[in-house]
């Protein structure tokens, strides 16, 4: 579907899609209490897991896929229009104060661009030639991962993002909730969690949304455990950029290794703040400089670091 299209062409479209389903049973919604309609909504997104936990194969392998290609350098990108192009904006905006990852290795595209976060870009979605001209100018690789995200599976700049990625040589994801997707189709992995109607009639940004940042904390996080940014259950590569981050970082030393907050401080000022390498010379009984090789010659996995040094 493009932005040729005519309004009754993407009037029946519409009508084909689960996520804009009309529900009858709901049409007196708002002559409900509060309380009455709130139960409904919660139990509305308590089927969201489970619509999340059957598509678990095709998310663990599209997430090995994304990592076996950031080892080797390349990047992750999100591309979607509206609620979906917000989401990945999110979760790639929250990956560098987590996992210490540069600014440009998980990157959020939405359709009308930054503004587009807080005001609605009248067309921007319907636009495939957005989608190239946004790729473009990150100068994909058949390094890089891109991922299409969109409720409908339709939205032409999520669709366009995949097609123009997949023909420049890149991995390519399409995350969608509604089934025989047109973005999973153009994608190598497609990811459809179909989680019905919606409780207001098309408002994806409900359980269609709630969906998509599952499965959006899925690829980032497990992608970046792949990647050695975590000891355990620990962020390790977390970066204390404030009070609360700095803390933290104090507090994952100390769980890691037992040490007491004198030796925790020490560690700490010898890594130059880095927490990985303040638990290695810990755990290893080595100095700063001996750490931050041990953890290079690893590629940054700790537990590797660890086992070099013989501990």
């Amino acid at each position: 579907m493009t932005s040729a299209s005519t309004p009754r062409d993407l009037r029946a479209e519409l009508d084909t899609l689960t996520t804009e389903a009309f529900r009858p049973e709901l049409a007196e919604i708002d002559q409900l209490p509060t309380l009455d309609i709130a139960r409904l909504m919660n139990g509305e997104d308590a089927s969201v897991p489970a619509a999340v936990a059957s598509r678990l194969p095709q998310i663990a392998a599209a997430i090995d896929a994304v990592a076996e290609r950031m080892a080797r350098g390349g990047r992750l990108v999100y591309a979607g229009a509206g609620t979906a192009g917000r989401l990945g904006v999110l979760d790639a905006s929250e990956c560098p104060p987590t996992f210490n990852t540069d600014p440009t290795e998980v990157v959020g595209l939405i359709a009308g661009g930054p503004e587009a976060m807080v005001t609605s870009i009248e067309g921007a979605e319907d636009s495939e030639d957005l989608a190239r001209t946004d790729l473009d100018a990150l100068v994909l690789t058949p390094e890089d991962t891109v991922v299409g995200i969109s409720a409908s599976g339709r939205t032409p700049y999520a669709v366009g993002a995949v097609e123009h990625a997949r023909r420049q040589g890149a991995l390519t994801i399409g995350l969608s909730c509604n089934p025989d997707s047109a973005l999973a189709a153009a994608a190598e992995h497609g990811i459809e969690i179909v989680v019905g109607p919606e409780l207001l009639t098309g408002s994806t940004r409900l359980k269609a949304g709630t969906a998509q940042k599952l499965v959006l904390n899925m690829l980032s996080t497990i992608t970046m455990i792949r990647l050695g940014k975590t000891y355990g259950n620990l962020m390790v590569d977390v970066r204390a950029s404030n009070d609360k981050l700095r803390a933290r970082s104090r507090r994952i030393v100390a769980l890691a290794t037992g040490a007491d907050d004198t030796e925790v401080e020490r560690a700490l000022t010898e890594a130059g703040g880095e927490v990985k390498t303040a638990i290695l010379i810990l755990l290893a009984d080595v100095d700063g400089p001996t750490a931050t090789r041990l953890l290079t010659d690893a590629d940054g996995h700790l537990r590797a670091a660890i086992e070099s040094a013989g501990k």
